[in-house]
């Protein structure tokens, strides 16, 4: 601990209030990961504390794991989790529902038994001397980094690659699903829908009608009422149906509206012969009328 405490007080003002700010921001961030609802604000929390991270590396010296920190983690890896949230929608409900039982005390166990480990590293640490940036980089950043993880730290390095080869080709295996029965081909599939008395026709299309061709209009049928066969049920039952019906009648009655006025009045105000070649007669008006 007198170790521990000589270094604590060599370090600067900057370096420590740096660490206090940045510290905080990445814990808040971490917290906020955990217990936001939305998806999307999570892996934006996520990605904050992963940024503030990167400072930290830079700042200790770690020049190549801040800016691998930076373009693999932050740019790519939650960037790319961060699109696919964004494209597929989850919403609130979809993130709390629990699709294996028990999951939640699990993974508290779980986060309870990596606690522990972590606080016994850093106990059996050794605290009593530093070797300081300068040796450590002596000879490079990027050529001390690599001297240690293919010499001293080998065994974990192949360990760690070996565990995450391992996640992708189980991830693969559990996503992929083997096809076990012939597919039927459409001359089969419309057969069985007039057997059974199912739409016989193709469905319709979203958007027709609607003045906007998008998945998450429902098509309008020729009465101007919405047509429920035209829009994908998952979107229904997130609620992310734009329902542009009424904008539509509306639309169409001001345009019945406007031509009635316009037929009406080019009947009435039609010009015709007098005697002053000004306004039209008065024999004119009635025979126009009759």
């Amino acid at each position: 601990m007198t170790g521990l405490a000589a270094a604590a007080s060599m370090t600067s003002t900057g370096e420590a209030v740096q660490f206090w700010i940045l510290g905080s921001v990445a814990v808040i961030g971490a917290l906020c990961t955990i217990l936001m609802k939305r998806a999307v604000h999570s892996a934006l929390s996520l990605a904050g504390t992963m940024i503030v991270l990167a400072v930290f590396y830079l700042a200790n010296g770690a020049y190549f794991l801040g800016v691998v920190q930076i373009v693999v983690y932050t740019g790519a890896i939650m960037m790319l989790f961060l699109f696919v949230v964004m494209l597929v929608g989850v919403t609130a409900a979809d993130s709390l529902k629990e699709t294996l039982k028990g999951q939640r005390w699990l993974a508290a166990a779980a986060g309870l038994g990596f606690g522990i480990l972590l606080i016994a590293g850093i106990g059996n640490a050794s605290l009593k001397s530093f070797n300081g940036l300068g040796e450590a980089n002596a000879g490079g950043n990027v050529q001390g980094l690599a001297a240690l993880i293919f010499t001293k730290y080998v065994f974990a390095f192949e360990a760690t690659g070996a565990l995450l080869i391992t996640a992708a080709v189980g991830a693969m295996v559990l996503t992929h699903r083997e096809r076990t029965e012939r597919a039927k081909t459409q001359r089969e599939q419309s057969e069985a829908r007039i057997r059974e008395g199912k739409q016989v026709p193709p469905l319709p299309a979203p958007g027709v009608y609607a003045r906007h061709n998008a998945v998450d209009i429902p098509g309008l049928l020729p009465d101007g009422t919405v047509s429920e066969l035209s829009v994908n049920p998952t979107l229904r039952g997130r609620g992310q149906i734009r329902d542009v019906s009424g904008a539509s009648l509306a639309e169409l009655k001001a345009l019945e509206r406007r031509s009635e006025e316009w037929l009406g009045r080019g009947s009435e105000d039609e010009p015709g012969p007098s005697s002053s070649g000004g306004a039209p007669s008065t024999e004119h008006k009635e025979g126009a009328k009759k």
